[in-house]
């Protein structure tokens, strides 16, 4: 089974936990679905770069999902959102793809 990087499965939960939290109009299963991607990011990141590694980026994730908040106010949700993404998509791949 081909494994999926930590930098996608981040990605994929901070878009993710806002798409779901904003087409059910429900923010707690937006938060299930950030958290869950994030749990498992971080148990990659700590197995591909060891556990400094995987609390830094996984401080990262969290300021992400903050920061996209008040970033959102000037260009807009989506456009927040996928930037927050990208971030900590290129965050997780610059500190793992060695470990790789």
């Amino acid at each position: 089974m081909a494994k999926v990087p930590a930098a996608a499965i981040a990605a994929g939960g901070l878009v993710g936990g806002y798409g779901v939290a904003r087409w059910t109009k429900k923010r707690q299963l937006g938060g299930v679905a950030l958290a869950a991607a994030g749990v498992l990011a971080a148990r990659e990141w700590k197995q591909a770069a060891g556990t400094k590694a995987a609390v830094g980026l996984t401080t990262a994730y969290v300021a992400a999902f903050a920061g996209s908040h008040p970033l959102a106010k000037k260009v807009g949700a989506w456009p927040s959102v996928f930037a927050v993404a990208g971030g900590v998509a290129v965050a997780s791949w610059a500190v793992t793809r060695k470990a790789v």
